[in-house]
């Protein structure tokens, strides 16, 4: 079924960013930016989880997770240590809340309207669209580390 191949590439992909978190020598390093990168590592990280958390978690999953998009940009310096557990979170809601969806539930409208959605409004396309999203923050982290952590 098609929520097993999310929940693997979520998985896949949260893992791999924990691994990308893990690999800065000095944990300050995740929170640095420099002239023509806009993001810290940290701030991506907080992005993707409070994403994650609040489309498929609150949205899909009725955690009552309340997201605050802005603070994913202006808090910093959050020990390493949270941001993975953090991660690790937002793996075992995303496996919780997809593991129960069945493939007509995949083809229901995803019940928060967003403009990215303009064309397909269903809930796979919804959630291939975060995954995707996952994927190019995660490059955008990989690149930080090796960028900043020279």
């Amino acid at each position: 079924m098609f929520n097993q191949v999310l929940i693997t590439l979520y998985q896949r992909n949260l893992n791999k960013l924990k691994d990308e978190l893990n690999a800065y020598q000095h944990e300050a390093k995740i929170w640095e930016v420099q002239e023509g990168i806009s993001n810290s590592a940290g701030n991506l990280t907080l992005h993707l989880a409070g994403n994650l958390n609040h489309f498929i978690g609150a949205v899909l999953g009725g955690t009552g997770y309340v997201r605050e998009r802005d603070k994913e940009f202006s808090l910093k310096n959050i020990p390493r240590h949270q941001l993975i557990l953090s991660i690790d979170t937002t793996i075992a809601i995303i496996q919780f809340t997809l593991s129960k969806m069945t493939e007509a539930d995949m083809d229901k409208p995803f019940p928060e309207q967003l403009p990215v959605l303009k064309d397909d409004n269903s809930t796979r396309f919804m959630l291939t669209h975060l995954a995707v999203h996952l994927s190019y923050h995660l490059g955008q982290i990989n690149y930080h580390r090796r960028l900043i952590a020279k």
